[in-house]
């Protein structure tokens, strides 16, 4: 017997998710409420969403903050809203555990009320998906769901707990010990290294390149690698790109440091990547949106790639020399073996050259007092008032664009969170970034098509005390869609608009009916005192900041094609 005695389901749930870390969970009612009343009391906090997606949003800031798995519930009828919630935690590689309720045995097959079956809406969203029928398998179930969430790949991971609320697993009984984790891992669990033989066959082919270009990825962001990666780019004078996930890994105006990748790319980081003989790939896996459809850099180009998962390497390349293990762990060894060869600094200076010519470019854009106003300056005061913690959290679309071209961050207490790919991601995400760390600025960017997803978190994040600062790029549709739309109408004014524009609405009164402060900004002068204002509130606050629905964010440069922007 354990040395706690017996505890019932709800007893062992909230002292192993409270001895784990966990200091907050998100759900919507009706779920495993006794687990959550036990978990009030041993000081977790309980936040009500008020839907299932923008709990699992939350959970996903969370853990991407935190490091360790985030927690999101629904009863059963809410389990299909939860799973579609997990699409992008799962594409953004961040350990999220889903528990849901169903509908006892003698229920199934009969038509119950409000039930369907689970197994097949979490097949596509986690790594690992089970039912939990009694409480005696609850302890070995979500060690298990924990350790999946969090090793080589973190994603999520789901337990379906017996009862319509979770309840016939909370009142069973259990001796197992409260214990999910004894050593608290956090992300990565491991930090396993690359075999030494293929380390020196990465360092003879790297030092054999006289242009070699870094793209580093989510990967080596969630490794930590940041240092390790700059080291390596002195060492080999290589440019280094990142992934959109990775804006932060180091710092974005260094000397070395092009920018973003791929489709989500202003001009200067496709031309270098596209330019370089050798592409090192860390903890990046190589998709359509960093590669630019596979064409950034070219598909007959030499590869390094280093990688956790052995099957990322050459997934997209086939002329690639694999290293598994942590990037940051081999990377370090890899900087021993490489030493500090004698490199000409030609590639590295194009490079820059490259990045300050598009600057001198944005400038005007950057400084410019237009009305409506400009993304570009809105970015600008952006950059200018962080602090240096903040956490920065992204929408997709024109909103990861947008910052992750035009913010700049320090590559050290700065952090950026993107959407994976779910519009209305950021704020609920932003929700839970702040919950992970309540002592850090929290600032969300969003357009005023994600933030209509979920405006009712609004009364969240007010009766919860979440001070994240939201700033909503409102032009009165979805910008980013503006050219195709055009382009598939034919380029005749105003034909096909009614597709993509909604509003105007003032979002700043509409914060203030949920009892949140909320700022409107209408012109360029106005941006830095509203940031400063809501940044120091201690209470969340939106910055509403009427722009213009035609400028275009900046464009990818593109092989055999040249952009102006």
């Amino acid at each position: 017997m354990s040395e706690h005695g017996s505890l019932n389901g709800a007893e062992w749930l909230a002292q192993a998710l409270a001895g784990a870390g966990t200091t907050h969970v998100f759900f919507v009612e009706s779920v495993l409420r006794r687990t959550l009343l036990q978990l009030a009391d041993l000081g977790v906090t309980p936040v009500l969403a008020h839907s299932e997606k923008a709990a699992a949003y939350m959970a996903d800031g969370y853990a991407r903050v935190a490091g360790r798995p985030g927690v999101c519930m629904a009863q059963s009828v809410g389990a299909a809203n939860l799973a579609s919630g997990l699409q992008d935690p799962f594409l953004g590689r961040s350990p999220v555990i889903a528990l849901t309720g169903r509908k006892e045995p003698s229920f199934q097959h009969r038509n119950a009320y409000q039930e369907i079956a689970h197994a097949p809406l979490f097949a596509a969203v986690t790594k690992f998906s089970t039912q939990v029928d009694s409480t005696a398998e609850l302890p070995r179930l979500l060690r298990h769901a924990w350790r999946a969430a969090l090793a080589d790949t973190p994603r999520p991971t789901h337990l379906d707990f017996c009862g319509l609320q979770g309840d016939v697993v909370e009142l069973g009984r259990t001796d197992a010990p409260p214990v999910i984790d004894p050593e608290a891992r956090r992300i990565p669990p491991h930090r396993p290294v690359a075999g030494a033989d293929e380390i020196e066959r990465a360092a003879a082919v790297l030092r054999g390149s006289p242009r070699v270009a870094i793209v580093a990825g989510d990967g080596a962001a969630a490794s930590q690698a940041g240092p390790e990666v700059l080291a390596l780019a002195e060492a080999l004078q290589a440019p280094i790109a990142t992934t959109l996930g990775a804006r932060a890994l180091i710092p974005t105006q260094h000397r070395l440091c092009v920018g973003v990748a791929g489709s989500y790319s202003a001009p200067p980081a496709n031309r270098v990547v596209h330019g370089a003989d050798l592409v090192l790939f860390v903890g990046c896996d190589t998709g359509d949106q960093v590669t630019l459809n596979w064409n950034v850099p070219s598909r007959d180009t030499r590869i390094v790639q280093i990688d956790a998962d052995p099957l990322e390497i050459g997934r997209s390349y086939p002329n690639t020399t694999g290293l598994v293990g942590d990037p940051k762990a081999t990377l370090a060894a890899l900087n021993r073996v490489l030493g500090a060869p004698a490199r000409d600094t030609g590639f590295a200076e194009e490079a820059a050259r490259l990045v300050d010519d598009w600057r001198v470019r944005m400038t005007p854009l950057v400084r410019g007092d237009t009305v409506p106003i400009r993304v570009e300056r809105l970015c600008a005061e952006i950059t200018r008032a962080l602090p240096s913690d903040a956490i920065v959290v992204a929408d997709t679309g024109y909103s990861g664009i947008w910052t992750g071209t035009m913010i700049e961050l320090d590559g050290a207490g700065q952090s950026y969170l993107r959407a994976a790919g779910s519009l209305g991601w950021a704020f609920p995400a932003s929700l839970g970034a702040k919950c992970a760390a309540p002592g850090r600025a929290v600032l969300c960017f969003t357009g005023d098509g994600g933030f209509y997803y979920h405006l009712a978190e609004l009364e969240s994040a007010r009766r919860c005390g979440l001070a994240a600062t939201i700033v909503v790029n409102n032009n009165s549709g979805f910008g980013q869609n503006l050219t195709g739309v055009r382009r598939i109408a034919g380029n005749r004014p105003g034909r096909g608009e009614e597709l993509i524009r909604f509003g105007p609405t003032d979002f700043a009164a509409v914060a203030k009916s949920f009892g949140v402060r909320g700022l409107r900004v209408e012109r360029p002068g106005e941006i830095a005192p509203a940031l400063a204002e809501a940044l120091g509130a201690g209470e969340p606050v939106v910055v509403d900041v009427v722009s213009d629905l035609e400028p275009r964010a900046p464009e990818p440069w593109v092989p055999g094609r040249e952009t102006s922007h």
